[in-house]
């Protein structure tokens, strides 16, 4: 029942993160940074698409993607068209992924070590979906601050 639960927030806070770059007045000010805030909206929006395809699709979908993490935050100047783009291919990658799991899936080891340790698909499927929202709001904070 967890897997459904979190298929649904997934897709309500993926879309929440797509509308907060889609509020930028200027697509240029997704690239900009302001004080002591060192990632870009655009960098912060890369980095979720990299990371929840690693471990949605690499880990458990096993669909041969292949993460940059550094890439992540020095990329510069991707069209919000192509940053909405990936932000929307991660909802139906994440939700088939979470329906397809079974009985007592959510509670078997996650196949790799997260947080430097051995836990369950639960723990590291809510963390996911944590980080996600930690950086949506970095997100909508910055493009406040921008305008």
């Amino acid at each position: 029942m967890l897997n459904h639960l979190l298929a649904r927030f997934y897709e309500r806070d993926l879309r929440k993160l797509i509308e907060e770059i889609n509020l930028f007045k200027n697509e240029e000010d997704l690239w900009k940074t302001q004080g002591t805030i060192i990632n870009s909206s655009g960098n912060l929006a890369l980095h979720i698409t990299g990371g929840l395809n690693h471990y949605y699709g690499t880990i458990l979908a096993r669909n041969g993607y292949v993460r940059d993490r550094p890439l992540e935050f020095s990329k510069k100047n991707v069209p919000r068209k192509e940053i909405i783009a990936g932000l929307e291919a991660l909802i139906p990658l994440i939700t088939g992924t979470l329906n397809a799991f079974a009985g007592g899936q959510m509670e078997e080891p996650f196949p790799i070590n997260f947080d430097g340790a051995s836990n369950s698909n639960n723990y590291v499927l809510v963390q996911l979906l944590v980080h996600l929202n930690y950086h949506t709001g970095q997100v909508n904070y910055l493009r406040r601050s921008l305008e």
